[in-house]
């Protein structure tokens, strides 16, 4: 049996969904929290092509 038979044993199989149907959002309460926490944080690039978030000034 291999890893992935377990795993699919425990877990069930994947489920797919459509991969061309919009995202949906919740709006829900932890939403909008994330969505404050993260207002604070701009995303920077380097030289060499790496995002580095990056606390804003103030913040």
């Amino acid at each position: 049996m291999r890893v992935t038979d377990r795993l699919r044993f425990w877990f069930g199989p994947a489920t797919r969904g459509d991969i061309d149907a919009p995202v949906v959002h919740k709006h829900d309460d932890f939403e909008t929290a994330s969505e404050e926490d993260l207002g604070h944080f701009v995303v920077e690039t380097d030289d060499q092509g790496h995002h580095y978030g990056v606390r804003k000034e103030g913040a």
